[in-house]
Formats: structure tokens, C-alpha cells, sequence
């Protein structure tokens, strides 16, 4: 079930003195714990050995599978300096590094030690790394001639390779893709790529140059025809336009938003007039014997309220709301004129730092929209929101530059905002914060779909259950900040206030398990009622989230929006 693999010379089975023998049976240790099966032939470059042997006691937890455990959820990546802190064998480190951020790729760890002169009187300082057995799984080469093989599959492997390269580039195990007998792959979890052990040679450093010819041998072995999208790769990268792994990548998350099928334009629903004086809800159907009633705005009114959890000791959320009503009041109604811009940002990066970016993530959009004139008359187009957000996202990114920040270091902030301008809204995100609207006849609708791994592999057509059963399902595959404004591609929506509603933005220290959607009817329904005191009710759901969620920074706001028909 694994492999014993040392860093330099060789082990010999014949002659090393930690294989002991009892009845013609050979054991890796000298506590008889894994017994040896088999021995597997080295390749001509590597002198490394490999031996299948078998755990005798698989219910005894090893101390490296018990880091694991302890650590597990923490995706974060770990540098090299940072590993050698740690007390476990040198060729043990990449592995359980990279397995905060790559777990699903990576081989099981199993066990590992170091040989000492006294068990070893010929090798010392001899290494020895147990890891799970894939040889059974299917090569990556043999599926990719498959005349079945869907061009999102295709695509959803190259952008797996490129994640993997990204990650072994500080351990100088970019080698680990270029051998085509190491990639297999995981049918069972749609086909995602699983390497079966870890290769790197100190001073063979591969660039990118290196992974592109890997594919082009990939396309030739297979004699697969080539999708006009492929063509265009190779050739931009011929021509020099892709010359590191973030250019590789863009090109890709290009490829994948033209290759996406897009779902077919929707039609607002509009409240009629008929002859018979009865209101309804359709979709712009137009007849001779109806007539359009605009929808006005009479109310607007929102709260919002942050709480640093049961468990955190600072608060790395953020948010800021603007607004500006005139109201309008006679004998018989009150009419107002409003606009109001919400905005959530949670952040990360340890330290002090996910709260200054979730704070300037704040403080950059509203700074940009006091200056925008289009604000000022009228809702602002999804070209100026999208511009004010990569702004946000350059000003962090900037700081991350300057200080020469790093991998886990670097800051960020997710991002969700509102702007309400009488009766239109638009909601635009970077990340896993939310928005969600209620209606009595709508219920609870989550507008915003999370920018994590999880959600990512929904959208490639994966199951739910698989896509969200991976270990990294939870980590985000967007935030303002780490990278430049190539990578930041916010979700931007406009939506129609046409009846009494609640728009609530919430970090996930408030909407993970599900807490919303079980809760509606307790802490949401009860706030559309005009008469209802919003601070107070979102006072109750910061508590409602502490008593479930308090793991994490909680934060929310809630805006009540109440509208009615606009009489003649």
C-alpha cells in the first residue's frame, strides 16, 4: 500500500541492516510494523527505490498523519523555511506543506523516518517516506485520447496542472507533472489529477516553457484532434504572450468563460393595471388592454452591526454604508427619493492584515463613487462598478507589492455590495461573502454564488456532493488583493425592488451551515413588518450566529426596502 523512498542513494534490500527477516519475511523497520511485498525497478534517472510494502498495524495512528489531522482545514500555505521548524524527515516536508493547499492532488502521507548510524551502520542519515499506492488508477495518457473526453475536461486538466505547478514551484517539484507515468487520475472525484509521488533534483529548475512542450507531447502521444481554443494557445505562446504561469492562467479562465454555455436572458417581472382594477405579477407581457404601473419607492431604511466571534481574538471584517433619502410627504402618502451604496468585506491574511484590506476595500469604493458622476443621477453601469472594485482591489494589491509580502502573508478581503438607487439595485461580489433577498412571496433568495473551489467544480458540471466533498471545496478562488486586477472578475447583477424586501449582506461567519435558510422565519420574516426595529434584528442575528457559527468574524446588514404601485 506504499512506497519507502530515500533522498540520495539507493537502499538495498540485501544488505541494509533495518530490513530484518523472520521465515523468509523482510520488514522496512525494526519494530516489524511494515512488512515488504515487493521491489519495484527504479527508472534509468532515478535512483531513488521504491518498495510496496504493507502496514501490519493500520489502526495505530503515525505521528505525521496526526499533524495532519490536527492541521487539516487550515488552507494555507506553508513555506520551506517555515517546514524546517518542524521535526519530521526532510523528504516528508513537501508533502505535508503543500497538503494545506493541494491536498486533493497530492499522494497520501502515510509515515516517515530517518535512519541514524545505529540502526544503519552503512547508511546513515538514510530516509525513508511511506506513501499511499495509485498505480492502480488509470494514467492521465491513456483518457486523454478518449474521442468521449469533453473540451471542459480537457480544460478543467490544464487548469489543474498549472494550479499544481503554481504550488511546486517553491519546492522545486514542477518535475512531478512532466512525468506522464506520475499523472493519474481520480475518477471517482471527476476525474481530478492525483500525482503519485513528489520528484525534485536541486539545480533542475523547470520553467514554463517546460510545461507547455508537456502538453504539446500530450496532444501528439494521444493523436488527439486539436479544439481551435487549444491551437490558439499554443500559438499565443509561441508568440511570446505567455510567458509565466499567471499569463497561462488568464489565458485559460478566458478559454473557460467562452467555452461556458450561458444561460438565456431573463425579463423582469412588471406589475399591471388590467381593466377589472386586479394587480399581477408577470413577465413583460404587453396587450392593449393593460397598463404599466411603475413601482415607487416609500421607504428605506437599513442597519448594520459586526461582532469579532467566540473564538477569534481581532476582527477582520469591515463594512460601510451611505446613503441619501428625500422625502416627499402630503395629507394622504409619503414619497421618497433614495439612494444608498453596502458594502461588506471580509478579510485575511494573519496578523493585522486582513483588517486593513477588508478596511480599505471599504474605504476605496466609497471614496470612488463620491467622485463618480454618474452616481448622482442615476444607478451606475456595470462598466463603473466592476472599475471601482478592481481600483479597490489595486490598492491592496499595491501594498502586497510593496511590502514584498508573500504566499499566506499577502492580504486580502472578500467583497459584497449593494447600490440602491429608488427602485433599481445592483449587487457585485469578489469572493464568499453574500447577498440574499427576502419577500413574502419570493422567500429567501441567495443572489450571489461563492467564488470557492467547491463552487468552482458545480459550475464545470460536478455533482455537489463531489465537488463539495473535496478538502479545498471551502477555499476561495477570487479575493481583492493578492493578485492583480487580471485575476479579480466580480459578479455583477441588476435586480428590481417590485415588492416589500429584505437585501442582507453577510460574511460567513454568518451564512455557513446553512443559518439563513434554517432561520427565515425567526430572524428575517419578522423585519419586513415596517413597525419592526431593524437594529435590534440584526442584533439577533449576530447572536444566532454566535451560538452556531462563532468560529469565525460575524457581520451583517440588513436593508428594508418598501415599495408600492405608483398611482395616476
Amino acid at each position: 500500500m506504499s512506497e519507502a523512498v530515500n533522498t540520495e542513494n539507493p537502499l538495498s534490500l540485501n544488505d541494509t541492516e533495518i530490513l530484518s527477516t523472520a521465515s523468509e519475511e523482510k520488514y522496512l523497520d525494526p519494530q516489524k510494523r511494515y512488512q515488504v511485498l515487493e521491489t519495484i525497478p527504479a527508472s534509468n534517472q532515478d535512483a531513488t527505490l521504491v518498495v510496496q510494502v504493507l502496514d501490519r498495524y493500520p489502526l495505530e495512528e503515525t505521528p505525521i498523519k496526526a499533524w495532519l489531522r490536527n492541521n487539516s482545514g487550515q488552507f494555507k500555505p506553508i513555506t520551506p523555511e517555515a517546514m524546517e521548524a518542524l521535526i519530521i524527515p526532510i523528504i516528508a516536508q513537501p508533502y505535508i506543506a503543500l497538503h494545506t493547499q493541494i491536498p486533493q492532488h497530492l499522494p497520501a502521507i502515510h509515515d516517515g523516518w530517518r535512519l541514524d548510524s545505529v540502526e544503519s551502520s552503512r547508511l546513515p542519515n538514510e530516509e525513508i517516506l511511506l506513501l499511499a499506492d495509485y498505480s492502480s488508477w488509470p494514467k492521465l495518457l491513456d483518457l486523454w485520447g478518449s474521442e468521449h473526453l469533453s473540451q471542459l475536461q480537457i480544460l478543467s486538466w490544464l487548469q489543474q496542472m498549472t494550479e499544481l505547478w503554481a504550488a511546486l514551484v517553491p519546492w522545486n517539484c514542477c518535475q512531478s507533472i512532466l512525468k506522464h507515468e506520475n499523472l493519474r487520475v481520480n475518477e471517482a472525484e471527476n476525474n481530478s489529477i492525483k500525482l503519485q509521488r513528489l520528484y525534485s533534483k536541486p539545480g533542475e529548475e523547470k520553467n514554463i516553457n517546460d510545461l507547455m512542450l508537456f502538453w504539446q507531447w500530450l496532444f501528439e502521444q494521444s493523436q488527439r484532434t486539436q479544439f481551435g481554443w487549444i491551437t490558439t494557445l499554443f500559438q499565443d505562446w509561441r508568440d511570446g504572450k505567455i510567458q509565466t504561469i499567471e499569463q497561462l492562467q488568464l489565458h485559460l479562465m478566458n478559454t473557460q468563460d467562452n467555452l461556458q454555455p450561458q444561460p438565456p436572458p431573463t425579463s423582469p417581472a412588471t406589475v399591471l393595471q388590467t381593466n377589472d382594477s386586479t394587480s399581477e405579477i408577470v413577465d413583460n407581457i404587453e396587450t392593449q388592454d393593460t397598463e404599466l404601473l411603475p413601482i415607487q419607492l416609500i421607504s428605506l431604511e437599513s442597519s448594520g452591526k459586526s461582532d469579532i466571534g467566540t473564538q477569534r481574538d481581532h476582527n477582520e471584517d469591515a463594512f460601510g454604508i451611505q446613503t441619501q433619502i428625500e422625502s416627499q410627504e402630503t395629507t394622504t402618502e409619503r414619497i421618497i427619493q433614495a439612494k444608498g451604496i453596502y458594502i461588506l468585506c471580509d478579510g485575511m491574511g494573519g496578523h493585522a492584515s486582513g483588517e486593513i484590506a477588508s478596511q480599505l476595500g471599504v474605504d476605496t469604493i466609497k471614496q470612488y463613487f463620491k467622485t463618480e458622476s454618474s452616481w448622482s443621477v442615476g444607478l451606475s453601469s456595470e462598466e463603473i462598478i466592476r472599475e471601482a472594485i478592481l481600483q479597490a482591489n489595486e490598492v491592496i494589491y499595491d501594498i502586497n507589492q510593496q511590502e514584498v509580502r508573500s504566499g499566506s502573508s499577502r492580504m486580502g478581503t472578500t467583497l459584497v455590495m449593494a447600490m440602491i438607487y429608488d427602485t433599481k439595485v445592483a449587487v457585485a461580489h469578489v469572493g464568499d461573502s453574500r447577498l440574499y433577498r427576502f419577500s413574502r412571496q419570493g422567500g429567501l433568495d441567495q443572489i450571489t454564488l461563492d467564488h470557492e473551489v467547491g463552487q468552482r467544480e458545480i459550475n464545470r458540471g460536478v455533482e455537489p456532493e463531489i465537488a463539495y466533498g473535496r478538502p479545498d471545496a471551502y477555499q476561495l478562488t477570487q479575493a481583492l488583493g493578492p493578485r492583480n486586477e487580471n485575476f479579480v472578475r466580480p459578479d455583477i447583477q441588476f435586480l428590481n425592488l417590485d415588492e416589500d424586501s429584505l437585501l442582507i449582506l453577510a460574511s460567513d461567519g454568518l451564512t455557513d451551515n446553512q443559518l439563513l435558510e434554517n432561520h427565515w422565519q425567526t430572524h428575517l420574516e419578522p423585519l419586513l413588518d415596517k413597525q419592526a426595529n431593524l437594529e435590534l434584528g440584526v442584533s439577533k442575528l449576530i447572536d444566532l450566529a454566535n451560538q452556531y457559527n462563532g468560529h469565525d468574524n460575524i457581520t451583517a446588514i440588513v436593508i428594508r426596502a418598501l415599495v408600492k404601485p405608483q398611482e395616476n
